[in-house]
């Protein structure tokens, strides 16, 4: 299951658990938008009180044009990386949006068009570190949706990792593009 983003404006919500990673992901993912791809972004997030383990959720809206609200109203895409997220957040999907969901985090899918993809797994698999998961989640994202360019989305996840780990960063973007790839099929 595929969908290429092609509105005026699409909202993506990224949720998880405090220390997943997700503000990060979407942080990178307005600047690969705004700064390499030329379009008008806003971005917003919300966590718990607790700095691991309790909720997080970071927004994205892109847009070609001006963006008038800049939160997300009904999200075109969904990205849960935990069953609480994916609890809370999947209401608010439009009709015929996205779900991605990890799905080793996630076992109550509200939807049978859900993309399930073993996003930490991933992770753990090709870079050693479960800290990746959210580049990883990244690439499955920008693979399935085309929100903005892959080029964009690497350049902009190459210019947040820390010194020394591009490579690793560089790799856990490309499993999330190859996994993407394998739904597309």
């Amino acid at each position: 299951m595929t969908k290429t983003i092609q509105n005026d404006r699409t909202e993506i919500r990224l949720a998880g658990e405090g220390g997943q990673g997700m503000i990060l992901a979407a942080i990178i993912l307005a600047e690969a938008a705004a700064i390499y791809d030329g379009k008008n972004v806003t971005q917003t997030q919300v966590y718990g009180p607790e700095a691991r383990g309790g909720a997080s959720k970071a927004e994205v809206v892109i847009s070609n044009g001006q963006i008038d609200h800049p939160e997300v109203i009904n999200a075109d895409v969904l990205v849960a990386m935990s069953q609480e997220a994916c609890d809370k957040y999947a209401g608010n999907l439009k009709k015929g949006g996205l779900l991605i969901v990890d799905e080793e985090k996630v076992g109550r899918i509200p939807s049978n068009k859900a993309v399930k993809i073993p996003i930490t797994q991933l992770a753990e698999a090709r870079t050693g570190r479960t800290i990746t998961a959210n580049v990883v989640a990244l690439g499955v994202l920008v693979g399935l949706t085309d929100v903005v360019s892959r080029m964009s989305i690497e350049k902009a996840v190459l210019a947040r990792a820390p010194k020394g780990t591009e490579d690793m960063n560089r790799t856990a973007l490309l499993a999330g593009f190859e996994a993407a790839d394998m739904v597309k099929r």
